[in-house]
């Protein structure tokens, strides 16, 4: 896999064994609320305070968590490979603590907050930066309400763009963690195969779009990845 390029796609199982909660149960809700409620745009403009102080808790697990041994093993495959670029679904920072030095995040990122006026992002992290009040922005001569820096439903994806570019242009796909369920990062899969790419899954269960997989491995990301990318490594020596 050294001389190859590759492209990873994590999505929340290669957060859940480090503690993260991934929110959606099975009867749809996120932590006893419906989607709609706290995760829409819709729902900033009826219940900013809902929305706010559901992302604030979100923002306050982050100091909670430690990446596990999965987000290790990506940034080491990461160092080792000639070309590699790993996008995640997630929107906490344990691939960049894991190590990897270059994150795609294509659901947005808790770490930052978004001004509703001028549309930038700022790292927001400090002690006073967790607390139930709303924030204002650093950026413009009369600070606005920021907003969490996530993309919704509804709202198109960031980075589209350079993701396409990178799954056309693959020789090996991986995807880390991911239900299969949500476009387009789903559909990813599908593209890099199209155009020639050995695809690889490695997941809790087998998600709904296995059959677009070449290669499956069915286990906790923690457990099974860092054996595979020494195996992958090994036998591009």
């Amino acid at each position: 896999m050294r001389g190859k390029r590759t492209v990873v796609l994590s999505g929340a199982g290669a957060s859940a064994e480090s503690g993260i909660r991934t929110f959606r149960d099975h009867d749809g809700l996120w932590e006893s609320h419906r989607i709609e409620d706290v995760a829409t745009p819709q729902a900033w403009r009826s219940n900013p305070e809902l929305v706010w102080g559901f992302y604030q808790a979100r923002r306050r697990q982050l100091r909670e968590v430690k990446p596990n041994h999965a987000h290790e093993a990506l940034a080491r495959l990461a160092d080792e490979v000639n070309e590699m670029t790993l996008i995640t679904q997630n929107v906490d920072d344990l691939h960049e603590r894991g190590g990897s030095r270059q994150v795609i995040h294509m659901h947005g990122q808790l770490v930052t907050l978004r001004c509703q006026g001028s549309g930038r992002s700022e790292i927001r992290m400090e002690p006073g930066d967790f607390g139930d009040e709303f924030l204002s922005c650093s950026c413009c001569a009369t600070p606005q309400r920021l907003r969490p820096d996530i993309v919704w439903f509804g709202e198109t994806p960031m980075h589209m763009e350079t993701i396409y570019r990178a799954v056309d242009a693959c020789d090996v796909f991986v995807v880390v963690g991911s239900s299969g369920h949500v476009y387009p990062a789903a559909d990813l899969v599908r593209i890099a195969r199209a155009n020639g790419a050995h695809t690889v899954l490695v997941n809790a269960e087998a998600p709904i779009n296995i059959d677009s997989f070449d290669e499956v491995h069915i286990g906790k990301a923690g457990v099974v990845l860092p054996d595979l990318v020494e195996a992958w490594l090994s036998e591009s020596c």
